[in-house]
């Protein structure tokens, strides 16, 4: 069976119902800089990871990375949203996995 490699992206954000210090922090800065963040009216802080990952498919691919975070427990589900989804997918073809 012939395997490709793929790119995995996972973005880690809060919840909108929960708070976001670092983001707070930042955004006052913005604001006290006023000729820096005049136009800016909100701002939201996450993690971005990006996984490669051989797979079958795409959608095997999402699917290994969305158990990994799950199990390893890279986010807080109480607080925090997950997205993951593909960020391109390698020409490179792997055989013998």
């Amino acid at each position: 069976m012939t395997s490709m490699e793929y790119q995995v992206e996972v973005i880690i954000r809060n919840k909108k119902v929960a708070r976001d210090p670092e983001a707070e922090t930042i955004f006052n800065e913005l604001v006290s800089r006023s000729n820096l963040g005049k136009d800016v009216t909100s701002l939201r802080t996450g993690k971005w990871f990006l996984f490669n990952v051989v797979a079958d498919s795409e959608e095997s691919a999402i699917e290994k990375v969305t158990r990994l975070c799950k199990e390893l427990r890279i986010f807080n589900p109480v607080i925090h949203e997950m997205e993951v989804r593909l960020y391109k997918s390698s020409s490179t073809q792997i055989s013998g996995y």
